[in-house]
């Protein structure tokens, strides 16, 4: 067991159903192992402001089925500065917080290795609506975006089935096409147009023009932000123009990002919560929490990062250079097992969606 006493805990980037759940999590269970925790707002900025309270079990209670984040989160650029760190590892000693609970994607994994190098240990939980971070299988927020999803394309599908007409639905997910992928085998789409995987827009045509001939009135395409702002629309276009189906496009936008979080964020929350609690006050530092199958497993956060890196195809020579090459064959394999796995649900839907 190590020193600590105090432990703080703080929402950053964008928010993500399920946040709440995990905020809930680590308070109640630091709580009952004697910790005090402090409530850190409005993010890395917030730190370095002060905006932080002392929280009690009464403070996180009715919000675990609560979207969005009770602790607020912004962006701070003063805080990517060496001497927003030092100002932000100062206020945690001013206010006693031995480590930090730090939740949200992987630029807050960044702020929390480098506030770890300034003295203040860190654990960082997954929360991002995308999934797209490379070291685990699931993200807080992810299960719950693509619900909300399902939900308004479905009724997308009962105007367009009215008008015969062909939907084309942006979702979010800059550097991963994992919302795309999933929600378009739970809704019927035609294909998922995402950039890990090329789209064969010919095929799709060919597949829309026979199924059309056989009596089928709607139509629905999924396609991911990550392939750029202006490409739904000229994908309507040239669906339209080649099938002669008038074709709608829709940007769901930032409505997926809010809700009651779902069952299984609820349980995946509550679990990467705890989880980093124990590994906070056993003195293991500067780790993510991850979910592995079945299991919540804790990797280093360097490596975690790396790992999504290798997965965007953004990592540098020289990153790569400071890998020793077992650990580099094993984040090979986790960034391949998730490529292979989107190819496969690729597959399904091709296949069959008619």
């Amino acid at each position: 067991m190590s020193n600590f006493k105090r432990i703080g805990v703080l929402t950053s980037g964008g928010d993500a159903p399920g946040m709440n759940a995990a905020i809930r999590a680590v308070t109640r269970l630091a709580l009952y192992k004697g910790f005090e925790v402090m409530g850190i707002y409005n993010g890395y900025q917030g730190l370095i402001e002060g905006d932080i309270k002392k929280l009690g079990a009464r403070d996180v209670a009715y919000i675990i089925n609560r979207g969005g984040t009770m602790l607020y989160t912004a962006r701070s650029n003063e805080f990517c500065k060496k001497e927003g760190v030092e100002k932000a590892a100062e206020m945690c000693r001013k206010f006693g917080i031995d480590g930090v609970v730090t939740i949200g994607g992987d630029g807050t994994f960044r702020g929390a290795v480098d506030l770890t190098d300034a003295g203040i240990p860190c654990i960082g939980i997954p929360g991002t609506i995308d999934n797209d971070i490379g070291s685990t299988d699931m993200t807080i927020g992810f299960d719950t975006a693509m619900n909300t999803v399902v939900q308004l394309v479905d009724r997308l599908r009962d105007t367009g089935e009215s008008h015969a007409r062909c939907n084309i639905v942006e979702v979010m997910g800059r550097e991963a096409g994992d919302i795309a992928l999933q929600t378009s085998i739970a809704v019927g789409a035609v294909t998922a147009v995402i950039k890990e995987i090329p789209t064969d827009i010919d095929h799709v045509v060919d597949k829309m023009i026979d199924a059309r001939k056989d009596g089928k009135r709607n139509f629905i395409i999924i396609i991911s932000e990550g392939m750029g702002p202006d490409y739904g629309e000229e994908l309507s276009n040239i669906i339209e123009s080649r099938t002669k189906i008038e074709t709608r496009f829709a940007r769901l936008a930032h409505i997926q990002r809010g809700g009651s979080p779902s069952l299984r964020d609820r349980v995946l929350a509550t679990q990467m919560g705890c989880a980093a609690v124990e590994n906070l006050v056993n003195g293991q530092m500067k780790q993510v929490m991850c979910l592995r199958g079945n299991s919540i497993i804790s990797m280093d956060i360097y490596d975690a990062l790396m790992v999504d890196k290798l997965m965007k195809n953004i990592l540098t020579n020289e990153e790569e250079d400071t890998i020793p090459p077992n650990k580099f064959y094993e984040m090979k394999k986790i960034v391949a097992d998730k490529q292979a796995y989107k190819q496969y649900l690729d597959y399904i839907i091709d296949h069959i969606t008619l």
